[in-house]
């Protein structure tokens, strides 16, 4: 129970403890603003190494695809050809594809209903022979629409897909039942299913079949067969997914070096290293204004960092085969606020008229030698999260605060301690003024009183003297 102290004895103001604990509490609070000018620090810290990491990632970007190129597929008509390219494997070139016939699934389809849904077609089964042997779909009164029987033959998984289309040509029976074979070309032909109905509201049965066939294209004017309409052997590296025939038109493909890509790539670079060098200028920043306590103004770690970049940008590239050693040539270069620039026109005219020696400029070796292989192992070291500059720096601010919160810990532990000492020292000191005050009052009633007696003595020896 918290000891009171009202002071009314003593005459002194009753926060006086009160009081005193606030100024036992200064070197607490200077600890505390010192722990918060260290946060602050730490969260810069955090900040900078976010932006270096992003560096990285933009590196990641330049060399993800076969050293620093990019591949494009490009058609001269999407509506017949389309294409993707592996960068691994595609290699630069042009060829002329003519879509004679489009390889195609074995499919079958059903004279027409006037609905889906509603319209019985009987109770019965289909027989389908698959390479496992005769399978039978059965259809009760339960499934007996063209909807139903769609679901059970889908449902019985015998590698042919049932559907219900809408076939406008017909207007009063519209509605027919397709099944058709999961793969296309000739070695996915498929026998179509007998069929065994009674006391349908319509007869059912098969309207039109069609067998499962190879494609047929010409490639820069040699024809071939071919089993699939997605034709992955055919030029290395590259992907053709054909989409209509259409017999007497060449379609020319190109794949290329996609410098656009390569561009925007660098672009990204560029900012990422702009972003750092921003955030180091924004500390190194100062006028009479400025709390310096609360930012790296003057930090070494930010003079590491800019050195090393600096010279990163700067420093010529040895070894690398080609006619470019630096990015200035490249257009990339300080400006006069210490900002990267970067001239993408003449990055793309260089890329286009020598993207051999640009890419040897920035892949290498892949290893030792070329910029990404020299940027990686510099922001490597930086972000190293043992010896780094960033994670030293980081450590020796997470100690300083640790050791600030036990420091505070342990001194409003002790200041508990004297508060409680102090409540009970004026308090004894309230009880001892007390009973001073009553000894007092004590006896200047006992002075007043035998004051009284000895004045009325004196009044009678008076009186008799008269």
């Amino acid at each position: 129970m918290p000891i009171a102290f009202s002071g009314i004895n003593t005459g002194l103001p009753p926060n006086l403890i009160e009081q005193l604990i606030e100024v036992e509490k200064i070197p607490i609070k200077n600890i505390e603003k010192k722990r918060e000018q260290s946060s602050t620090k730490l969260e810069l810290v955090n900040k900078l190494e976010e932006s270096t990491r992003k560096i990285k990632a933009s590196i990641a970007e330049l060399a993800g695809t076969r050293g620093f190129s990019d591949i494009k597929f490009i058609s001269g008509d999407t509506n017949i050809v389309q294409g993707t390219v592996d960068p691994e494997f595609a290699a630069p070139g042009s060829w002329n594809i003519e879509v004679l016939q489009l390889a195609q699934k074995a499919a079958a389809v059903t004279n027409g209903f006037p609905d889906k849904d509603r319209t019985e077609i009987g109770v019965g089964y289909f027989s389908f022979e698959t390479p496992e042997g005769t399978r039978e779909v059965y259809i009760n009164g339960d499934n007996n629409t063209l909807d139903g029987a769609a679901k059970a033959i889908n449902g019985a998984n015998i590698g042919i897909r049932a559907t219900v289309i809408n076939d406008r040509k017909d207007k009063e029976y519209p509605f027919r039942l397709v099944l058709s074979g999961e793969n296309v070309g000739d070695d996915n032909q498929i026998e179509y299913p007998r069929l065994y109905f009674l006391d349908g509201d319509m007869d059912l049965y098969f309207d039109e079949e069609r067998s499962a066939q190879n494609g047929v294209i010409k490639l820069d004017g040699f024809e071939m067969e071919i089993s699939d309409n997605k034709i992955v052997d055919l030029i290395p590296g590259v992907t053709l997914d054909l989409k209509q025939a259409s017999p007497g038109r060449q379609v020319n493909v190109t794949v290329k070096e996609d410098i656009d890509a390569v561009t925007g790539k660098v672009k990204d670079f560029v900012s990422s290293m702009n972003e750092v060098f921003s955030f180091i200028q924004s500390q190194n920043k100062m006028n009479e204004h400025t709390d310096t306590s609360r930012t790296l103004g003057g930090d070494s770690i930010l003079r590491t960092i800019e050195a090393r970049l600096r010279r990163l940008v700067l420093d010529p590239q040895y070894g690398v085969q080609g006619s470019i050693t630096r990015l200035n040539q490249l257009g990339i270069a300080f400006n006069r606020n210490g900002l990267l620039d970067f001239d993408a026109d003449k990055f793309h005219a260089l890329t286009s008229r020598t993207p051999g020696d640009v890419q040897a400029f920035f892949a290498g070796d892949g290893f030792k030698v070329g910029f990404i292989p020299t940027l990686k192992r510099d922001i490597d070291s930086i972000l190293n999260q043992t010896f780094g500059p960033i994670a030293n720096r980081k450590q020796s601010l997470e100690n300083r605060i640790s050791q600030f919160d036990k420091s505070v810990a342990r001194k409003e532990e002790q200041l508990a301690k004297k508060e409680v000492q102090l409540r009970q020292k004026f308090s004894r000191l309230e009880q001892s003024m007390s009973k001073l005050k009553s000894q007092g009052s004590a006896m200047a009633s006992f002075a007043a009183s035998a004051g009284a007696s000895t004045g009325l003595n004196l009044g009678a020896g008076s009186l008799t003297a008269g």
